[in-house]
Order: structure tokens, then sequence, then C-alpha cells
């Protein structure tokens, strides 16, 4: 009789595809962060972009009144055919475009349907242009279809924005897709239709490259600027773009998990086949909520912008006060991003010397409890956003501990 086999087991083996890629630095600040409040620190956490709103109370009934009503079960695979006729009367009311059923998808947030995007259409070496700073997960997600990203520095010079003539010299016969962020995360950068138009000339001269265009921020706007989104501006590059938007920041459903976008409809059938084959459907009850969130008063995201206003105004003024910190009025979004250069090469009072944006990150949360996220995780070294996100008094108390770092430098 043969003895048995013993079958050794091997260690744990993660795909290769996951190797250029990790867990977004902002979650591992916030996940610090939560740890030292476990440990009874005082910490004040400014790195999550969250609203700390409640969803508005109407969105809340309209959840309750589709629970009640049974709609409990699987819906359509991208979309409820009642949410995406809200979308699509949001995108004609709001943006001036006009887009067809099957030219809408809705996905579990809008990182799903950048995913989904993504691997509906990248091979392996497709390059993807994406201006700094930008939000972490754009360049990862890239990443993990295989395809490279192409970063593009934007200058506190320009705003932050993209210029026509870096766009142009960064385009290569590989180039699949240029993803612009406006009101932007995390600078606040956003742009204006004469802003636009120069970027979008590039891309008409460019017809292989196509544009995503990330409007999540778009209500979050102050000082009477004007939101204007691409495919409104330049009708000829309609067939070539995706413009995504979502519930989550002007109306405070971050948990709600529903994002959308309108492109076409080649495209959404594209990203229909990979949503297929991952989570299926977003949410039935999220998905009667942002229905209720789309066809709602607008009084209560316009109330909410005034109170960020005056968050921002708060931040900017004690920042711009500190010796070696400089820091723009952002035009939108909740963030400021914040100059540091000043202080790179102190030393801290135990003669720890600051020798980088992630190093006063790391310094800030050490010495006073205040958790922001370094300019380098958003790929601009020099630099670190603050989210204003929070309450006032948290602010107010915010800006004293750093005022008071970055005093004990030398």
């Amino acid at each position: 009789m043969n003895a048995p086999i013993e079958l050794q087991s091997s260690p744990f083996r993660p795909a290769s595809r996951l190797a250029p890629i990790g867990v977004s630095e902002i979650l591992k600040i916030t996940g610090k962060a939560a740890e030292l409040k476990r440990q009874g620190r005082d910490i004040i956490s400014l790195g999550t972009g969250e609203p700390d709103f409640d969803t508005p109370d109407y969105v809340k009934d309209a959840a309750k009144r589709a629970m009640d009503g049974g709609a409990t079960k699987y819906t359509a695979l991208d979309g409820t055919p009642e949410l995406k006729t809200a979308i699509r009367a949001k995108f004609k009311r709001e943006n001036g475009l006009e887009f067809a059923q099957d030219e809408i998808t809705v996905s579990a947030g809008a990182k799903q349907v950048i995913f989904n995007a993504m691997m509906a259409t990248l091979e392996v070496g497709d390059e993807v242009i994406i201006p700094t700073p930008y939000w972490v997960t754009y360049a990862d997600i890239v990443a993990l279809m295989g395809g490279k990203p192409m970063f593009v520095p934007c200058h506190e010079a320009n705003g932050f924005r993209l210029t026509a003539e870096d766009l142009a010299q960064a385009i290569t016969p590989r180039t699949r897709w240029l993803i612009l962020n406006s009101p932007s995360n995390p600078s606040g950068a956003a742009y204006s239709d004469t802003d636009y138009r120069p970027i979008l000339d590039v891309l008409a001269a460019s017809p292989h490259v196509w544009l995503m265009v990330d409007d999540i921020y778009e209500h979050i706007l102050y000082d009477e600027f004007r939101f204007v989104t691409p495919a409104a501006i330049e009708p000829s590059l309609r067939e070539r773009t995706l413009t995504i938007n979502g519930v989550s920041k002007a109306y405070a459903m971050t948990g709600w998990r529903i994002g959308y976008a309108g492109g076409p409809s080649a495209l959404i059938r594209a990203m229909a086949v990979v949503q297929s084959q991952s989570t299926s459907c977003p949410s039935s009850i999220s998905q009667a909520a942002a229905i209720a969130a789309l066809y709602g008063p607008t009084q209560v995201i316009a109330e909410r912008c005034r109170s960020f206003r005056s968050r921002r105004d708060l931040v900017v003024a004690a920042l711009n006060k500190l010796e070696g910190i400089t820091c723009q009025v952002p035009k939108g979004a909740f963030y400021t991003f914040a100059g540091c250069a000043g202080l790179i090469g102190k030393s801290t009072s135990d003669g720890q010397r600051i020798n980088s944006d992630t190093d006063f990150a790391k310094y800030l949360l050490r010495s006073v409890g205040v958790a922001v996220v370094p300019g380098s995780a958003f790929g601009l070294a020099r630099y670190f956003r603050i989210s204003y996100a929070t309450s006032t008094s948290e602010l107010e108390e915010a800006c004293q501990r750093i005022a008071h770092a970055v005093k004990q430098l030398s």
C-alpha cells in the first residue's frame, strides 16, 4: 500500500498585477489617526474627503419608502430606468448635455465607474495622461489594468491647472485617455470655459485620445465661479468623452455608494459587461435615494456650500499667516493644498529634520495630533492637503495646533 502523499502548503502569493499599487495613502493616514484615537490620543483628522453633514431628510425618507414598498430586489444591471431618467434630466438641466437611456451607467460609486471604464478600454501599455496633483485612485486603477499613468505636473503658478502646451507634449500614439477633475481633489482648482478651450482644441486634433471628466465636486464651488463640463463646450468631443458624477459629495451620500456617467453607448455597453461580472447592480435602496436627491430641492446644497466657503476662508487665512507655508484660495471642492517648501530642511525640537512633505505630515500627527495628507501622495511634493469638510471648531483648533507645531521648527 502506497504511503499517503503529504502536500506542503505554500505561502500566500499575491497576483503580480497588484505590485504597482497599494492601499491609498489617504486611507493609511486616516487609519493611523483612528488607531491613535482608540489609544486615547486627542487627534483631529483632516485627511478624509467626506462632508460632515448628514444626508438630507428627503433623501432618507425616499429610501425608507423604497424599503417599505418592497424595492429590495436586484435591479437592472447598471441602473434602474427611473434613476437613468433622473440622471438624464440632471445632465440636460444643469449641464446642457443630452444623453439617451443607453448612454447612462450607474455604479456603486464614481470610483467603480472609473474602474469599469478602464477595465473595458485599456490594453497593456496603453497610456493615460493624469495631471498632477491628482486623486490617488486614478493612477492605481490605470496601473491595475496594465496601463501606464503619464503624469503631467500642473504648477501652482497656473492654479494647479493643466496647460494645452503640456498636454500636447504628453500625447503619444499610445495615449488612450486624458483624465480631468474639476473642481479638483486635492487642489480645489477649477476650470472655466476659457481654461478648457485650448485643452479641448488639443484633444480635437488628437482623435485617438478619449476624455474622462470627473465632475463629482460640481456643486461645491465658491465666489460665483461658474461650473462647465467639456462635452458641453466642445460637442465634437462628445463621442469620446465620459462625463462622471455622483451623489456622494453634494448630497453628503458617501456611504450610499452611487456614481454615474454619461457617454457613448458602445463604451457604456462595454462597462456594463465589466460590472456584470463584479458587483452587478448598485443597491436598490441607494438608487431610490439618488432619484430623490437629483429631483429634490437645491437649497440644502447652496447652504452647505456657504458653510464650506467660510471654512475654506478660515483655513486659508490661518495657513498664510505661518512662515514657510503658502496657500492658494481654492475655487471649489473642500480641500486646501498648501505649500510647505519653506519648512523643508528645518528641524523639530527633538532634533529630527523635516526632509519632505511626508516628514512634515508625520510631524504634525506626532507632535500636535493633526492628520493631514502629504502632497507627494497626490503626485506633487512639498505640499500638504487639508480637508475642511469638518466642523468650524475643529478647524480652528487644528489651525492653532499647526501654528504651534510650525513655530517649534528651527
